[in-house]
């Protein structure tokens, strides 16, 4: 195998259907077709629909990245794919289609965590990960902090959201707005026009009787609520909502926490660099947030760009490169999609 591997990633654990190829640490082409929009009229992503969509859209963008990048299958050296956690029936087009690819190509398949690969993808933008490393990883199923002492062997699990996740909580008051989906993009905008004091709503795990159990894991769900009565009862006194207060209010108590909580992560563990990931790694305010903190302790942050934050094939990629490169035997043909794929796991053993 040579020193830089070329690696294909395929991605397809929620509703984006990604295809990467990198070569080592450099990013030749990231392929994305999204169903979002055969979703929003529902308010949220629906298991059934994403999948006829990745059906429909592998082959295509599979296509498409070997177009970009200028090579065929017969060139790749390893295929990598999301074999969870993620949605059941999403991860099976993906997981298929890749054993079928590595039959077919006679490549070596590795089947790796989505969660992991998040912090991969970090690589492609801003060169090896300093280890330890903490990473957060907020998105729309997971907000989890993690202790990254060696991305191939296993990451160490610090905390996580014990309800709603936080691109689950902007879901949520998005569609209680009336601003549509996907939440998180919408009332990052709409809360530039609105005052983020405003409204005092909850700081969920964050009081002194939550440290012992809790320093490290978040609730949004509490949060979601308080927005919803605080705006029905606007509503019921006959007053207009101010939507812009509102998101901008909600928005800056989920940053607020994830940014308090991450540092403290670092302090904690004596750990000088924090890689943000997920699709909520694109909000405007938690960056900003997570930089103004961080700076305070010397802490410096690496977040990738918003492309690369959001479910990409690159990023699987990526981390299948990773394992290549450290002489991690690749995955079994008969290898698994895992829904509950535990983040101790960055690849499936062969």
């Amino acid at each position: 195998m040579p020193d830089e591997p070329l690696v294909l990633g395929i991605e397809t654990s929620c509703d984006e259907t990604g295809i990467g190829i990198v070569r080592g640490h450099t990013l030749l082409a990231d392929a994305l077709a999204s169903s979002v929009e055969q979703h929003a009229r529902f308010g949220g992503v629906v298991p059934e629909v994403a999948s006829r969509a990745h059906l429909e859209a592998l082959v295509p963008t599979m296509q498409r990245a070997l177009d970009e990048a200028g090579v065929t299958l017969a060139d790749i050296d390893a295929i990598a794919v999301t074999s969870g956690p993620g949605l059941a029936g999403a991860l099976l087009v993906g997981v298929a289609a890749a054993k079928g690819y590595a039959i077919a190509a006679e490549k070596p398949i590795y089947g790796v965590n989505h969660l992991a690969a998040h912090v991969a993808v970090d690589t492609l933008e801003h060169g090896p990960l300093p280890e330890p490393a903490i990473a957060m990883l907020v998105s729309g199923g997971h907000s989890s902090l993690l202790l990254v002492d060696d991305l191939t062997a296993g990451v160490t699990p610090l905390g996580a959201t014990i309800d709603d996740a936080a691109g689950e909580a902007f879901d949520k008051v998005a569609r209680l707005l009336g601003l549509g989906f996907p939440g998180g993009p919408i009332i990052d905008r709409s809360a530039r026009d609105g005052d983020p004091g405003s409204i005092a709503f909850p700081r969920g795990l964050t009081a002194a009787k939550d440290q012992a159990a809790h320093r490290f894991d978040f609730s949004f769900s509490g949060l979601k609520t308080a927005v919803a009565r605080w705006v029905e009862a606007r509503e019921r006194a006959g007053e207009p909502v101010p939507i812009a207060d509102v998101s901008a209010s909600f928005q800056e108590a989920v940053c607020d926490v994830l940014t308090r909580k991450a540092i403290d992560a670092c302090l904690t563990n004596g750990v000088g660099t924090l890689v943000i990931g997920g699709g909520v790694a694109a909000n405007s305010r938690l960056r900003v947030l997570a930089e103004q903190r961080a700076a305070k302790h010397g802490i410096l942050v690496r977040v990738p760009r918003p492309q690369l934050c959001t479910d990409n094939g690159a990023m699987v990629a990526a981390l299948g490169s990773h394992l290549v490169a450290a002489g991690v035997a690749p995955s079994r043909l008969d290898l698994p999609a895992d829904s509950a794929m535990s983040l101790t796991s960055v690849s499936v053993p062969g």
